[in-house]
């Protein structure tokens, strides 16, 4: 195996995006030598990993068509990374220059959007950093030769975006790269801190830097009724990319959210009347001669985005200044009893509430074909009922009548 890294990095200086007779033995090491030797040891590292053996990944890659400046070779769970561009792996990332690999749990640095994939952003990388490191605290004691910051020196974007993607890794040198006995038992070392990561995931109601896990199922819902497949597609609950609520854990954020907008208003004051199962509202508010109409929306992440449909849109314009938005967001939510239970949180209010098209990022349309007319019809597009609110803000403005309380 020490033999297979040398070569690999040896032929790094001999790099270009065009198929050399140097780029092809390089492909020939990083997409069959280094897989078929790993996977000799497919019992070991599915057992470290804690996952059966046949849902054991394996894969090298160094570009298809043109070369990649950053080949690599990573270990997975297949349910957990359904593909290298998400979820969480195990990976020997050789530099460019050829004098270093790093045996690093990194993690897919772009996040399906139900229509294509988007290079996640640097900050939302080291947002899923951050959460990760502190389980990973007790495994990581005593170990000296962990590094939180890789250096692959690459003059390609997408060489570089490997780098704020790192969780925590292991650097070899060129001209010290250890025996197989140690490169074996420090791969094995890294799949237990990955099973680790996989098993804290899988309570993770969110994880800072996905997306809020509405958006993500309107997203991919809205891709689905628009018959696109979807690659890589999520499995009920985490998809590698992202939390996915299952009824039951969105009915508890529901009624947890309209609690805490119950509570925050009747101590305005404000009588309150939950009229969200006729209305397009959520909430109907009276104060001697005053009315607001608010609408509620929970979530576990941040709340920078939210779900709202058509009608709630133009309910709330018209209702503007008599309204309001009530986000209640970072809910905690507990998955470990029979049914969900969802607590915590911080209210962020913002009445009179007005809708600006900016704010506004329309996620699918329907579209009127000519299918059964006896003419043409110009092509009309209307916007269907799914729309996110606030995709283009990082940070929720405060405007008048705003507040934020803590659960």
């Amino acid at each position: 195996m020490d033999d297979l890294l040398g070569y690999v990095l040896d032929l790094q200086g001999a790099w270009t995006a065009s198929n050399t007779d140097e780029m092809r033995k390089r492909g020939v090491h990083v997409r069959q030598d280094l897989p078929a030797l790993l996977r000799e040891r497919s019992s070991e590292l599915a057992d470290a990993l804690g996952v059966a053996v046949d849902e054991l990944g394996v894969e090298g890659r160094d570009g298809t068509g043109l070369k990649t400046e950053i080949p690599w070779v990573r270990v997975f769970g297949r349910e957990q990374s359904t593909s290298a561009t998400t979820g969480w792996y195990v990976v020997y990332l050789f530099s460019a220059a050829g004098d270093r690999v790093y045996l690093s749990l990194n993690q897919g640095t772009t996040v399906w959007t139900g229509g294509d994939f988007k290079a996640r952003k640097v900050e939302d990388l080291r947002a899923r950093v951050g959460w990760a490191r502190p389980f990973l605290a007790q495994q990581m004691a005593g170990r000296v030769d962990l590094h939180e910051e890789i250096a692959l020196d690459a003059r390609t974007a997408l060489g570089r975006g490997y780098e704020p993607g790192n969780v925590v890794a292991i650097e070899y040198f060129r001209e010290a790269l250890p025996s197989q006995h140690v490169l074996m038992t420090d791969l094995l070392y890294m799949l237990g801190l990955l099973r680790t990561v996989y098993g804290a995931e899988r309570m993770a109601p969110h994880i800072p830097g996905d997306p809020a896990p509405e958006v993500l199922e309107a997203e991919q819902g809205a891709a689905l009724v628009a018959g696109r497949r979807i690659r890589g597609a999520a499995r009920p609950g985490r998809s590698g990319q992202g939390f996915r609520l299952t009824a039951g854990e969105r009915r508890a954020i529901e009624r947890h959210s309209v609690h805490m907008a119950t509570v925050y208003f009747e101590a305005q004051g404000w009588s309150v009347k939950d009229v969200g199962d006729r209305e397009s509202f959520d909430l109907l508010l009276k104060r001697d001669e005053e009315r607001l109409h608010a609408e509620i929306k929970g979530t576990t992440s941040a709340g920078h985005d939210v779900i709202l449909t058509r009608a709630e849109v133009q309910e709330q314009r018209r209702y503007y200044p008599a309204n309001a938005l009530v986000v209640v967001h970072s809910i905690v939510l507990d998955r470990t009893t029979e049914e969900p239970v969802a607590s915590g949180g911080v209210l962020h209010c913002t009445s009179p509430w007005a809708i600006a098209e900016e704010d506004l990022t329309v996620i699918s349309y329907a579209y009127r074909t000519a299918v059964g007319d006896e003419e043409p019809a110009n092509g009309v597009q209307t916007a269907i009922n799914v729309l996110s609110s606030g995709s283009r803000r990082s940070e929720p403005t405060l405007t008048t009548g705003q507040a934020d309380v803590h659960a």
